[in-house]
């Protein structure tokens, strides 16, 4: 009997659930896994009828990191994990500046790799007993999976630093607190609400996508840019059918119903 895949990928119509699958490795991260991010998750996030996807994993965990177990063995040379972080960073830019709203739902421990993996989202839903960890430290590596990017402009350099240096475990209440947790969740029933959140995001119009693509401008633009890019945005989702459906639906007082563009 063949093992389950590393990484399940499944599709709900405009929705793509990316459930991590080692549940008794805490859903450590392995090279099958960063395969198929690449093979199968890469491609859907340039798909245009992907709206929304939904990462989180299996059993009690959302995922411990690298495969530490695995770290001692083989030869590593500069030039062979510089051409791996490279392989790993072409799917997370890919995910990261995806049309489609990513929302992660952290069930459990988000360490290391994890901890990065967890804050590639757009929104980051966490169980009221899940924690993050850097663990960076302890081990003797850098922060990865844009850690050391993302971290920083939800809570402050100053916060992220002391987050990522001190190593200390920030349990997912006080991460709500912090601003890198967008909504804190019960842990009884937490799948079933993360699962209708993501449904609920692949729902949105093509304004919010518009939304998004300004956000990640913001990034990068310095502010007269991104009203430039701003005005783009606005002009381009008043011809869209779904602003025409959102004042349809208002006048009519129902509720709308939005296809994306």
């Amino acid at each position: 009997m063949s093992e389950a895949p590393h990484l399940l990928v499944e599709r709900d119509g405009p929705l793509v659930v990316l459930r991590l699958n080692r549940p008794a490795a805490l859903n450590a991260l392995t090279t099958e896994m960063i395969e198929r991010f690449d093979a199968e998750v890469r491609p859907l996030a340039e798909d245009r009828s992907v709206r929304a996807f939904l990462l989180t994993g299996a059993g009690r965990a959302f995922c411990a990191g690298g495969d530490v177990g695995g770290m001692s063995g083989g030869e590593r040379t500069y030039e062979s994990m510089l051409a791996g972080m490279r392989r790993v960073h072409g799917w997370v830019k890919a995910l990261r500046s995806s049309d489609a709203i990513l929302v992660s739902a952290v069930n459990g421990a988000a360490a290391g790799g994890g901890f990065g993996l967890a804050l590639l989202a757009d929104v980051v839903l966490a169980a009221q007993g899940a924690f993050f960890k850097g663990g960076f430290t302890a081990l003797g590596v850098a922060a990865d999976y844009g850690l050391g990017w993302t971290l920083p402009r939800a809570v402050g350099e100053i916060r992220a630093a002391e987050i990522l240096f001190s190593d200390r475990r920030i349990p997912a209440e006080e991460a709500h607190r912090l601003g890198f947790v967008g909504r804190l969740l019960p842990d009884e029933g937490f799948a079933e609400a993360a699962l209708a959140f993501a449904r609920q995001m692949a729902a949105v119009p093509f304004g919010a996508t518009l939304t998004k693509r300004l956000l990640r401008q913001g990034e990068r633009e310095a502010f007269a840019g991104y009203l430039d890019a701003e005005a783009d945005a606005q002009a381009r989702a008043f011809q869209s059918e779904d602003f025409r459906e959102g004042v349809a639906a208002f006048q009519a007082k129902r509720p709308a119903v939005f296809r994306g563009r």
